[in-house]
């Protein structure tokens, strides 16, 4: 069945007929994720997140067109993790603008970027291109921080661990390996205290820093645990979707 909110599943009947509020452009990676989970982890979450809050929008009168994810992200400091593939952040930029480029073409004023990977992080591209195309609302979203991890997982995940990893149980189990051949996720911190408490940055050496390319235990993963987290997740990002189709470009400050 045809998702009227997914346009790469629209005919070009339908899709100039709807009048579209707003893009959502999924934005994933594709990179190692510890023993266990599939290198396209951060696309299928990402794909699916905007797919179901979409969906949940769509039926409550947002008109929502989501967009073919872009599998490559940032991953500079993976260099040395064989086939972890590197888009750097220039090269992000230059898409992203010919995607805005076409939006704002066919007057589609709003985008909202669901971003599902860590080192992604498009707010100086926002800054740049909004003032190239002024019409534009332009946002992210990182959905893996839209919800308090604590009142689901045992163990705080920050890349292949308890959160992504039941996730994945709960959306494409055939491509998870038994936990039994996960690492544990642990990794080194940075020495530097400034660095520690957030104040301060800088890229992580992946290979310095964890064993198994796992940031976050995931032994205590289920099914059950991606499952709830999943439905209250969509339907929080759903909400904000519905925020942005219905916002009042000239108008969004209170």
């Amino acid at each position: 069945m045809v998702r009227p909110y997914i346009l790469a599943e629209n005919t070009w009947r339908t899709v100039k007929e709807t009048e579209y509020e707003v893009a959502v452009l999924p934005w994933g990676a594709c990179e190692a994720h510890n023993y266990h989970l599939p290198y396209g982890t951060d696309i299928i979450e990402a794909e699916s997140v905007a797919a179901d809050a979409a969906r949940q929008a769509w039926d409550h009168g947002a008109k929502i067109t989501v967009l073919p994810v872009i599998p490559f992200g940032v991953n500079t400091g993976q260099s040395d993790v064989k086939l972890d593939m590197n888009m750097n952040p220039s090269t992000q930029l230059a898409v992203l603008k010919d995607v805005i480029d076409v939006l704002n073409r066919h007057h589609i004023y709003k985008l909202i970027i669901l971003n599902s990977h860590g080192g992604n992080d498009f707010r100086t591209m926002i800054r740049e291109l909004g003032l190239q195309f002024p019409k534009m609302f332009l946002c992210q979203c990182n959905w893996y921080q839209a919800l308090d991890q604590k009142p689901y997982f045992e163990n705080k995940d920050d890349h292949g661990g308890e959160m992504e990893t039941s996730v994945m149980m709960h959306l494409t189990p055939d491509l998870v390996s038994p936990i039994t051949e996960a690492g544990d996720g642990a990794a080194k911190k940075f020495r530097m205290a400034g660095i520690r408490e957030g104040w301060a940055w800088a890229e992580r050496r992946w290979t310095q820093v964890t064993k198994d390319t796992g940031v976050g235990d995931p032994r205590k993963a289920t099914p059950d645990k991606g499952d709830r987290f999943f439905r209250d997740v969509t339907r929080k990002v759903s909400e904000f979707f519905v925020e942005v189709a219905k916002a009042d470009r000239n108008d969004l400050y209170a």
